[in-house]
């Protein structure tokens, strides 16, 4: 089944797959240029997207492939999907505008014109994602995510889903502990997992409260701090007014793209961003982005198409 989707533009689809993958260890959310992959199963049956972009940043348009058993999951629902997982249909005329005077953001915005706030497609995947990657780099953060992965998530050809609290039901701490996950955190993970599946948990309905509660309620969680509830907020409720000011690594490229003398803490941090507003998350990505181009992981040169 082919479908075709027109974001709004600016838009480009390699900018906002790499924020959304953010590093090669990823094996959940794929990117291969010209094209984002990633196996999908929100009722239990998997089935494959595959994504290009087949015209430039100011008149997008967008072919999706869905593999998989026919019918398996309706052509709007996937539209849906994916719209909310590569912020299709958000409006960011708002934040060029106030780029366009701003000098370090400026250029950050015309250098990544086209990225789009990504969205996890679950609250409890970007629960696991923050507890996995809490005190450890990217790097081996994304590695714990890809054994989990591989071990419970739904599979289609060969490629797995991120695991639904249900997938995880016959876990064991110990199961987790092999993979690499400290005691506490398998802990963590596998408690969130039975609490969602036996239903005293809804995570998805804090997508329906402000964000200040829903970063309260995150942090009653056990195992769960401000960075990790943060992370929630923004990468899995799509909050753009918030930045993870706890973020080392963010910390640091704020560092680099401000020019300061030293990498700021947690409160400088957040009297920094606080000039972004209601945007602050999405500085975040961009700052993300030039991380990655720093490392030589991708020319933000627009592909041709």
């Amino acid at each position: 089944m082919r479908i075709t989707l027109t974001p709004a533009a600016p838009f480009r689809l390699d900018l906002t797959a790499l924020a959304l993958r953010r590093d090669a260890a990823n094996v959940v959310d794929r990117w291969r240029p010209p094209t984002y992959r990633r196996v999908f199963a929100p009722d239990g049956a998997a089935f494959e997207v595959v994504v290009q972009q087949h015209a430039p940043t100011e008149e997008p348009r967008l072919t999706v492939d869905v593999l998989g058993p026919e019918g398996v999951y309706p052509t709007q629902q996937v539209a849906a999907l994916l719209s909310a997982v590569l912020g299709l249909d958000l409006d960011l005329g708002a934040f060029y505008a106030a780029a366009a005077n701003d000098d370090p953001l400026a250029e950050l915005a015309r250098r990544f014109a086209g990225l789009r706030p990504p969205l996890l497609p679950t609250v409890f995947e970007a629960l696991v994602s923050g507890v996995a990657c809490q005190q450890l780099s990217l790097a081996v953060g994304m590695r714990l995510l890809a054994r989990l992965a591989a071990a419970y998530g739904a599979e289609h050809e060969g490629h797995h889903a991120f695991p639904r609290p249900e997938d995880l039901s016959s876990a064991e701490p110990q199961h987790l502990r092999a993979m690499g996950f400290s005691l506490r955190k398998s802990e963590t993970i596998l408690h969130l997992a039975g609490a969602a599946t036996e239903g005293r948990l809804d995570l998805e309905s804090l997508r329906g409260v402000d964000t200040g509660t829903a970063v309260a309620n995150l942090m009653d969680l056990p195992g769960i701090g401000r960075w990790t509830a943060h992370y929630v907020a923004l990468r899995g409720l799509g909050r753009l007014e918030v930045f993870p000011v706890d973020d080392v690594g963010a910390q640091n490229k704020l560092q680099d793209v401000l020019g300061l003398k030293q990498r700021p803490g947690s409160e400088e941090t957040r009297r920094i961003v606080d000039r972004w507003g209601a945007y602050q998350g999405f500085l975040y990505f961009h700052l993300l982005l030039d991380g990655l181009e720093r490392r030589g992981m991708f020319d933000p040169v627009e592909p041709s198409i």
